[in-house]
C-alpha cells in the first residue's frame, strides 16, 4: 500500500514538472518580451571593479555610476560618478570625477583591465549591462547548449526549477540557472568557462586564466518586468609569464523609474 501511495506521489510529481525543453522554450519567450519591456525604465547601475596582486594587495580599484536610459537601440549610458585609487611607488594615488571627466591617470595592464570589464558591462547594445552570451537563455543562444533539469526546489520562497547546462562546442559556458516554476523567469544564474584556455596559448605567451565566471541575480519590477539587480565575479589571470592577478568584478542596478517613451504629433487645421 506504502509503495502504491508513493508511487502515485511520484507519478502526480512527475506531471506537473514539465519537460526541460518545454522549460527553456518559455524562458526563451519571456527572454525576448522582457528585452523589450526594459526600455520603457530608466535606472542607475553602480559598478565596482578590483583588481589585486598575487600577495594579495590591491593594486587598483575603481567604482562608476552610471544612470542608464533607453535607445533606439539598447540603452544610452551616463557616467554620473567616477572614483578609486591605484598604488604608486608603494603609496596609493585617490582619484575621482564627475561625469565623464578626465582623471588623468591612467595607463599600464591595471587601467586596462579596469576599463575593459567596465565597458563590458556598460555594452550600448545591452539594456542591462548582461551580455547574452554569457547567460545562455535567448532562443538562439540556447541553440548552441544542451540543458538538464537537475532539482525542482524552493528559492527565496518560490519554487524553482534548477536547470544545468554544457555547450555543444569546446568554448562556451557551463552552469546552473534557477528558473521561476510560475513565471518562467531565470531568477538565478551562474556561470563559468567549460574548458580553460588552450595548452598551446599557455605555453607559448604564459598566459591562463582560473575560475572564470560569473553570476547574476534577477528580481520583478513594476508590471512584472524582471531585471538583472546584481552581477558579478571573481578570477585570476596570467598573463605574459608575469603579469598575476586576481580580478573581482560587481554590478549593482537600482532605483528603476518607468519612461514615457511616448510621442504626440501634432497636425495644423490652417490650409497652406
Amino acid at each position: 500500500m506504502k509503495a502504491l501511495l508513493f508511487a502515485c506521489l511520484l507519478g502526480c510529481a512527475s506531471a506537473q514538472t514539465p519537460d526541460v525543453r518545454d522549460i527553456m522554450s518559455r524562458v526563451a519567450s519571456n527572454q525576448a518580451k522582457t528585452q523589450d519591456a526594459r526600455q520603457h525604465f530608466v535606472y542607475r547601475q553602480k559598478q565596482t571593479v578590483t583588481i589585486r596582486r598575487a600577495n594579495g594587495k590591491v593594486a587598483r580599484e575603481e567604482r562608476r555610476e552610471y544612470e542608464i536610459t533607453p535607445a533606439v537601440r539598447g540603452a544610452h549610458r551616463e557616467l554620473l560618478a567616477r572614483q578609486g585609487r591605484y598604488e604608486q611607488d608603494g603609496e596609493y594615488v585617490l582619484f575621482t570625477s564627475g561625469g565623464g571627466e578626465a582623471i588623468g591617470v591612467i595607463t599600464g595592464a591595471d587601467s586596462g583591465m579596469v576599463e575593459g570589464f567596465s565597458e563590458e558591462m556598460t555594452q550600448e547594445n545591452s539594456r542591462d549591462g548582461i551580455s547574452n552570451d554569457q547567460f545562455p537563455l535567448t532562443y538562439h543562444q540556447q541553440l548552441k547548449y544542451d540543458f538538464r533539469l537537475a532539482a525542482v526546489e524552493t528559492y527565496h520562497g518560490r519554487r524553482v526549477y534548477r536547470v544545468a547546462f554544457v555547450p555543444h562546442e569546446r568554448f562556451g559556458w557551463k552552469g546552473e540557472a534557477l528558473i521561476d516554476a510560475e513565471e518562467y523567469q531565470p531568477v538565478f544564474v551562474t556561470t563559468k568557462m567549460a574548458h580553460g584556455l588552450p595548452l598551446a596559448v599557455k605555453a607559448l605567451l604564459g598566459t591562463d586564466v582560473h575560475g572564470f565566471g560569473f553570476s547574476v541575480s534577477y528580481q520583478k519590477f513594476e508590471d512584472g518586468v524582471w531585471f538583472p539587480v546584481s552581477y558579478g565575479g571573481e578570477f585570476s589571470v596570467r598573463a605574459l609569464f608575469f603579469y598575476r592577478r586576481t580580478v573581482s568584478i560587481s554590478m549593482a542596478n537600482s532605483d528603476f523609474r518607468r519612461v514615457d517613451v511616448t510621442s504626440n504629433v501634432s497636425y495644423s487645421t490652417k490650409e497652406p
